[in-house]
């Protein structure tokens, strides 16, 4: 008697066939499309999810350990996006620098359709006269130096308060992780919308806002499957939390306007936030470009999302290096000493003045960069890049954090000796591609300028104030540098440290 298959049986039976022809398929475009070009090595991949099992827990490590093997050029297929990996300085230059035109674009991620209003940021827009004027006007308006420098206040304000904690907890432990997470929201938020976060409902819905950058999108990877992330909740999570987000700009944004209108103003063109000088932006006919509400919304989400992790992040990793490295904090604690002269506090006036402390922001820069594979880029035309051809459409991921770590490059390049940054030219003009830490060419971080203020001024007042020691005896040699990837690469564990006043 002929036994009838089972639904389940019939149901596994089409599915494994379906994934036999897919794989087939995928072949034969494969042999066909690529016989007569010249592409990057790669290593033998899966069906269906290609090589995203090869990327592990922090990708750019374990992009790393593949560069070794394929070279400093590969090609790799992330669920079906090809996407170029460039793991040298040399390849580097010529995708952010040669053929800067050809990979001056984003590739396009339905989550972040949802997060950024439909790309009207700065720094996911695709490439084009939009994005152009967009830029022009970070640069010239909202990140330029004399706009930095007009938030100087601000800075030593928060700093301020940020070391009066560190003053407070002398004699117990200290996380200094939420000490940092508060400084950098404090000041983003004060020179964005001009207020603090404290007790606003802004700082938990701007924490879970972030996350949603971390959470993988099946979709973005497996575009025929992009269905799951309905499924799975991960859109309707991704349009509530802007939704929320999207309300308290609104408000802001009135709240501003209103201001306005009714002349509510000091008149000092020093004190105005980010949206004051966007909504001015906006009225001057004479630019020949205009935007609406929703991009003023996506800008500052830009600097929400830019600004306040990467702060904290870079700020957690310094300090690591220091307490791992007493010889380099007593030799920067010498130099910001001498320059204070028995002041309470170090001033923005002072930092000029301290080269060694510019070096030991760099090179903590070059062995943790934020972004370790920078933010991706798409090819818009077919280019050769190292010899091989990279075909229009191929994502492209450059691996700062490798070419930062390259023994061709860097003497001794794991060891923390900011020595290095005295003796040589490097800057932060994105020129030099053996150090990217905010990337080069069109799409370089914009905030530079910014990040950088903060960085030398936080440092160089924690470091003048207090002793910093590990507790409970624990040697310095021993203080646990393992990371945890995210938004940007975290430290794995909580950094929690004794203060000590110096003086």
């Amino acid at each position: 008697m002929e036994t009838i298959p089972s639904f389940q049986t019939i149901l596994f039976t089409l599915f494994s066939s379906l994934i036999f022809i897919i794989y087939i398929r995928n072949k034969w475009i494969s042999y066909y499309s690529n016989k007569n070009i010249n592409l990057p090595p790669s290593p033998n991949r899966l069906p269906i999810i290609g090589h995203l099992h090869k990327l592990g827990s922090n990708p750019h490590r374990s992009l790393e350990a593949l560069s070794r093997q394929h070279g400093p050029v590969m090609l790799l297929h992330l669920g079906s996006i090809p996407t170029l990996v460039a793991s040298s300085s040399e390849a580097a230059e010529q995708i952010m620098k040669t053929h800067d035109i050809s990979f001056a674009s984003r590739p396009y991620s339905a989550i972040l359709d949802i997060l950024l209003y439909g790309f009207k940021d700065l720094a996911f827009a695709p490439n084009g006269e939009y994005w152009r004027q967009l830029r022009s006007i970070v640069a010239s308006q909202l990140l330029s130096s004399a706009q930095v420098k007009s938030f100087k206040n601000v800075r030593q304000e928060e700093i301020g308060l940020m070391i009066g904690m560190f003053e407070k907890s002398c004699g117990s432990v200290v996380d200094v992780t939420p000490l940092f997470d508060s400084l950098a929201e404090n000041i983003v938020c004060r020179v964005s919308i001009g207020r603090t976060c404290d007790g606003l409902v802004l700082t938990k819905i701007l924490r879970k806002y972030l996350t949603m950058f971390t959470r993988l999108s099946v979709g973005s990877y497996i575009p025929w499957l992009s269905w799951v992330d309905r499924v799975s909740g991960l859109m309707g999570q991704a349009e509530e939390v802007t939704k929320k987000l999207d309300e308290f700009l609104e408000d802001v944004i009135k709240e501003h306007v209103n201001k306005k209108s009714t002349g509510d103003s000091d008149g000092n063109d020093e004190a105005k936030d980010f949206i004051d000088i966007l909504l001015n932006v906006q009225k001057d006919k004479t630019t020949g470009f205009s935007f609406g509400t929703n991009t003023i919304k996506a800008l500052i989400t830009d600097i929400f999302g830019g600004g306040i992790d990467n702060t904290s992040t870079n700020l957690e990793w310094m300090l690591s290096e220091l307490i791992r490295n007493p010889r380099v904090m007593k030799k920067l604690q010498k130099e910001i000493t001498e320059v204070a002269q028995g002041r309470s506090i170090i001033t923005e006036e002072d930092l000029d003045k301290m080269q060694y402390l510019k070096a030991v922001i760099k090179e903590s820069m070059r062995l943790h960069p934020p972004l370790p594979l920078l933010l991706p880029r798409i090819a818009t035309q077919d280019v050769k890049i190292m010899g091989y051809d990279v075909p229009s459409g191929t994502q492209v991921l450059v691996n700062a954090w490798k070419i930062g770590r390259d023994s061709r490059l860097w003497e001794e390049p794991k060891e923390f000796k900011p020595e290095r940054f005295l003796t040589n030219s490097i800057n932060y003009k994105g020129h030099h591609f053996e150090w990217i830490p905010f990337g080069a060419g069109r799409r370089s971080c914009p905030g530079v300028l910014f990040s950088v203020a903060i960085f030398e001024l936080a440092i160089a007042n924690i470091v003048y104030k207090f002793d910093m020691a590990l507790p409970n005896g624990v040697n310095h040699e021993d203080l646990d540098m393992s990371e945890k990837f995210g938004i940007t690469v975290h430290r794995k564990f909580p950094l929690l440290v004794t203060a000590t006043p110096r003086f």
